[in-house]
């Protein structure tokens, strides 16, 4: 039994060459991958063509990669540092101050790098939602930096108020963490997976013609015997032909101490023998097999929500709409008792980066 997997996305297994459903990548051998730091194509996923279930379907991590998010929250939180030193609401604060001509214009340029670098991931999640109709947490991240943004290069060239620079940078410092975090633990059960993959050999000694003869794992069929050597790995369900032997199983049953096997036993395939030798007769190999069956589990318990995260996406999309709401809201209000546009704008940009949580 074969597996294949995508370098970019490790929880992705098949049985069969292809592409990766979220990236778009060639399948490859599990045991063959290497894992890439690029993405060599782009991201359009047929999966989500039908939009009746793209709000269960979306994945808000396409096309991301564990190490690129961690990489980019370590240089955005090195450049967050000297924006934090110009902004001049965090120079209040711990009463110091540092000045100079063109401040404002260096502190554009590194507000400009953090929002276009460590920004980028979340503004292509927005997309990503909006085209799958699964407005969620990258979309409510997207405005909020977004709105930030464009709002403080305002006031960098002349519009009244007070930048948002420094909140802009500490907010995708964050979610850049987050996200990391997220998706660690998600490559955690996929590595976790593969390594149930990796039970079973590569090779497999098969009886034909009363002569031993090694063959591929794939090309093993039902009803074959297999010859076991000491120490091997079972390459397929079967019954024992012969031979006495004790299997460690615990890898899939969870059995710690090594488990008789005589005549007539039953093995599973990715089981290790032990000391004595066996001659097995294959019941299931490939998709029929118990090992087969538990990886197929597993996968559907990966890819299936759980009640707490339909809740907390359709939390998201909900505050999404209800912080553009109150934005708004909050600009109309201002605008009509003032009458002062910058003053309406900066409670407009105060209401929506706060909102996003």
């Amino acid at each position: 039994m074969k597996k294949y997997t995508c370098p970019m996305h490790p929880q992705v297994l098949k049985d069969e060459p292809g592409k990766c459903p979220l990236c778009g990548m060639a399948l490859v051998p599990v045991g063959g991958a290497s894992v890439s730091h690029e993405h060599t194509s782009e991201h359009g996923h047929s999966g989500h063509s039908q939009h009746g279930h793209a709000d269960e379907n979306f994945n808000k991590h396409e096309g991301h990669h564990t190490g690129d998010f961690l990489t980019r929250f370590w240089i955005s939180l090195v450049i967050t540092i000297p924006i934090l030193l110009l902004s001049h609401m965090i120079q209040q604060w711990l009463v110091f101050s540092l000045a100079f001509n063109g401040d404002k214009y260096v502190l554009l340029a590194l507000g400009t790098v953090i929002y276009s670098y460590g920004g980028l991931p979340f503004l292509k999640g927005m997309i990503g939602e909006v085209k799958a109709k699964a407005i969620g947490m990258m979309t409510l991240v997207a405005i909020a930096i977004s709105v930030a943004y464009v709002y403080s290069v305002a006031v960098v060239f002349g519009l009244e108020g007070m930048d948002f620079f420094w909140e802009l940078a500490t907010l995708i410092d964050i979610m850049l963490l987050g996200h990391w975090m997220e998706m660690r633990s998600q490559m955690a059960a996929s590595r976790a997976l593969q390594s149930l993959v990796a039970l079973l050999p590569n090779d497999v000694t098969v009886e034909r013609g009363g002569e031993a003869v090694k063959i591929k794992l794939e090309d093993l069929q039902s009803g074959e015997t297999a010859i076991i050597k000491p120490g091997e790995k079972i390459p397929a369900d079967g019954l024992v032909l012969e031979g006495l032997s004790y299997i460690n199983e615990s890898m899939l049953t969870g059995e710690s101490v090594p488990v008789k096997k005589e005549k007539d036993g039953k093995v599973i395939a990715g089981s290790i023998n032990g000391d004595g030798a066996l001659k097995v007769k294959v019941t299931a190999v490939g998709k029929d097999s118990y090992l087969n069956r538990v990886i197929n589990l597993v996968q559907e318990a990966q890819a299936t929500k759980s009640n707490t995260q339909n809740l907390a996406d359709k939390v998201a999309k909900w505050l999404t709409f209800i912080a553009i709401a109150v934005g708004i809201g909050t600009f109309a209000y201002w605008y009509a008792s003032s009458g002062d546009i910058a003053f309406a704008l900066e409670r407009m940009v105060t209401v929506m980066v706060t909102a996003c949580p």
